[in-house]
C-alpha cells in the first residue's frame, strides 16, 4: 500500500508535464524536445518567490502559470510558426518542429545554468508529516498531488465545457475539418502550444515543492513526458493521466523493491513494451 500511494503521489506531477506535451503535440502538432526545460525553469523561479520574496509556491501559481502561457505563446510565434507556414504537411512539420525545440532545449539549458549554476536546488516547504493508511507521507507531496488534481479539472471542464475547449480538441482530431467549420487552426495551435507550455510549468512549480532539482535535469522529464503522450495516445487527456498513474507507481515500485538506480531503466522498458504491444497507446484505436 505503502508504494501504491507514493506512486500516485508522485503521477500528480507527472500527468501535468505530459499534459503540457499532450496539448503542444497532440493539438499543435510540435513534438517540444525543450519541455521538461519549461518545467526546470518553473522550478527556479518558484525557488526564487519562496527564497526571495517569501511568496508561498502555491500561490506563485498565479505568477508561473500566466507567465509561461505569454513566453511560449512568444516562442511559438517567433520560431515555430514560420516552421508551420513552410510545413506541407504533418510529418514534415514534426521533423522541423524536433530539430528547432532541440536546438531550444540546449538554449534554455544554458541560460538556467549561467543564471543559477549547475549545482542542485532545494527548499523546505510544508515539510510535516501526513498519515495516509498508517502510512507518514510528506505534506508536500500530498498538496502538490492535490493542486495537481484541481488542474486538471479545470482543464478537464476547459476542454469539454468551452468552446474554445471543443476548438482544441476538434484541431486535434483533423485541422483540415476544423478549418472548414470556421475554427482559426493557426491561433488554436498558439494557443495549445502556450496552454501546454503553462501546464508544464505548474508541474514544475508543484515539483520543486519536494524534489531537488538542478539546470541540466530537463530532459529526463522531457522523455517520462513523451512516454506517458505515447503510452496514453497522441492527444487523449484521459490516456495521459491513466498513463502518468502508471508510470508513477512503476517507478515506485521498482525503486522501493529492486534498486532507485534502475527507475530509468524500468521506464525504457515500458515505453519499449507500449511501442511493440499499444502503440495507439492505452485509449486509441490501431489504424486500420
Amino acid at each position: 500500500m505503502n508504494i501504491l500511494v507514493t506512486g500516485i503521489l508522485l503521477s500528480g506531477t507527472y500527468a501535468l508535464i505530459a499534459l503540457g506535451l499532450t496539448m503542444q503535440y497532440g493539438v499543435a502538432r510540435i513534438m517540444n524536445l525543450g519541455n521538461g526545460e519549461t518545467l526546470v525553469a518553473a522550478c527556479f523561479v518558484a525557488f526564487w518567490l519562496y527564497t526571495g520574496l517569501a511568496i508561498n509556491p502555491l500561490i506563485g501559481l498565479v505568477i508561473i502559470a500566466p507567465a509561461a502561457f505569454v513566453i511560449n505563446w512568444g516562442i511559438y510565434a517567433v520560431a515555430l510558426r514560420p516552421l508551420v507556414n513552410r510545413a506541407k504537411n504533418r510529418g514534415q512539420l514534426e521533423v522541423d518542429s524536433i530539430l528547432a525545440t532541440f536546438g531550444l532545449l540546449f538554449l534554455l539549458q544554458g541560460l538556467m545554468i549561467v543564471g543559477f549554476g549547475g549545482e542542485y536546488h532545494s527548499y523546505t516547504f510544508l515539510a510535516e508529516r501526513f498519515e495516509i493508511f498508517g502510512n507518514s507521507y510528506g505534506l508536500n507531496r500530498v498538496v502538490a498531488f492535490a493542486a495537481a488534481v484541481l488542474i486538471f479539472v479545470a482543464l478537464w471542464l476547459f476542454l469539454y465545457r468551452t468552446r474554445q475547449g471543443t476548438a482544441l480538441r476538434a484541431v486535434a482530431v483533423d485541422p483540415d475539418a476544423a478549418n472548414l467549420v470556421a475554427i482559426d487552426v493557426a491561433r488554436t495551435a498558439a494557443f495549445a502550444f502556450a496552454l501546454g507550455g503553462a501546464l508544464t510549468a505548474c508541474g514544475g512549480a508543484l515539483l520543486s515543492t519536494f524534489y531537488t532539482f538542478n539546470a541540466s535535469m530537463g530532459v529526463v522529464f522531457t522523455m517520462k513526458a513523451l512516454i506517458i503522450v505515447i503510452m496514453g495516445g497522441v492527444g487523449d487527456v484521459r490516456g495521459a493521466v491513466l498513463a502518468a498513474l502508471i508510470l508513477g507507481v512503476s517507478e515506485t515500485l521498482v525503486a522501493s523493491l529492486i534498486d532507485p538506480g534502475l527507475t530509468l531503466a524500468a521506464t525504457y522498458t515500458l515505453f519499449i513494451l507500449v511501442l511493440l504491444f499499444r502503440p495507439q497507446g492505452i485509449f486509441g484505436r490501431a489504424p486500420t
